[in-house]
This record gives C-alpha cells, sequence and structure tokens, in this order.
C-alpha cells in the first residue's frame, strides 16, 4: 500500500469547536460566567485608559482610525473582548462607551488624523451602487416575469375563475 506525500493530504479543519459545545460545558467555566474583575465603570476605566495610551498601541490605533473605521466601532469591539475575557459586565461596558470613544477621539485630534466618530448621520440624497444595483436586478427579475406571462383573454380569465370555485364540506353550492 502506497502513502501519500504529506503535501497531497488536505487539511481539514477539525480544530475548531463541536456544534453544541458551548452548552456543554460546566457552568462557571467561561469568563463572562464569572463575577466580573472590574465592577464598576471608574474601575473598568482605570484598567483601560492605561492600555490605550501606550504607545505600541496607539500606532495600531491610528492605523485603524486612518482607515476609516468608525470610533463607535472600535470602542465597542474593545469593550466587548472585555467582556468576552470577564474584566466587567455588559452593563459596565456600555456605562464606558461614551468616554473610551471621547479618549479615540482625543488621540486622532492629538495625532492629527481624521476621523469618523460613527455617530453622525449622513444624508447625502445619494443611493449607494449596492443598493442601485439590487434596485436594478430586481427591477430585470420584475421585467422577465412580466415577459414569461402570458397575456389571457378574459374569456380564460372566467373559465379559469369558475374551475377555481371551492369545494368541500363548507364550500358553498350553486
Amino acid at each position: 500500500m502506497a502513502l501519500l506525500p504529506q503535501a497531497d493530504i488536505p487539511e481539514l479543519p477539525i480544530d475548531g469547536p463541536i456544534p453544541g459545545q458551548s452548552l456543554t460545558a460546566p457552568l462557571g467555566d467561561r469568563p463572562w460566567q464569572n463575577p466580573a474583575q472590574y465592577g464598576s465603570a471608574e474601575e473598568a476605566l482605570e484598567y483601560y485608559i492605561p492600555r490605550i495610551m501606550e504607545s505600541d498601541f496607539t500606532d495600531q490605533l491610528l492605523d485603524v482610525i486612518e482607515m476609516g473605521i468608525p470610533l463607535t466601532t472600535i470602542a465597542n469591539s474593545l469593550q466587548l473582548a472585555s467582556v468576552m475575557e470577564g474584566k466587567h459586565s455588559i452593563d459596565v461596558g456600555i456605562l464606558i462607551m461614551p468616554v473610551i470613544i471621547e479618549l479615540l477621539e482625543l488621540i486622532a485630534t492629538n495625532a492629527k488624523v481624521d476621523y469618523n466618530k460613527g455617530t453622525e448621520l449622513k444624508d447625502t440624497g445619494e443611493i449607494s451602487e449596492v443598493k442601485m444595483s439590487k434596485i436594478i436586478s430586481r427591477m430585470k427579475a420584475e421585467d422577465d416575469e412580466e415577459m414569461e406571462m402570458p397575456v389571457k383573454d378574459s374569456e380564460q380569465q372566467d373559465e379559469e375563475m369558475e374551475e377555481e370555485m371551492p369545494t368541500g364540506l363548507m364550500a358553498r353550492r350553486k
């Protein structure tokens, strides 16, 4: 029996979790199932501010801001990751979001980087290309359906109506 060389064997994604595996873990085994490390908004901010102000983090943060990612999205990602790590509760995360957004805004302003805060509603009156393509494809599909449907004269429609009369126990008789 000949063995295949290692390069020809496809990699199978068997390292992933089994469906339903999260429902089988013992209660309290996950970080978010235990009491939070920081119970108040003040304690959580004492955790966040030094981490966000580190130069390595700030450099990466400015790169992300320059890509146009809204500050609200960045702040939400930061607090959600900490909730999953058990640092603080979801409630505390919601309470500290405005402070984190303003801290990110301060960092971007000091670095003279244009940023998208993510709270402004932009109504330019223009339709995006994605929406326009969806509208066009929907209109084409409707036109195709209309072209496929044969036109029926009134006699054919009357015959079909008569054929579709309800039948059964509760149907009215003529």
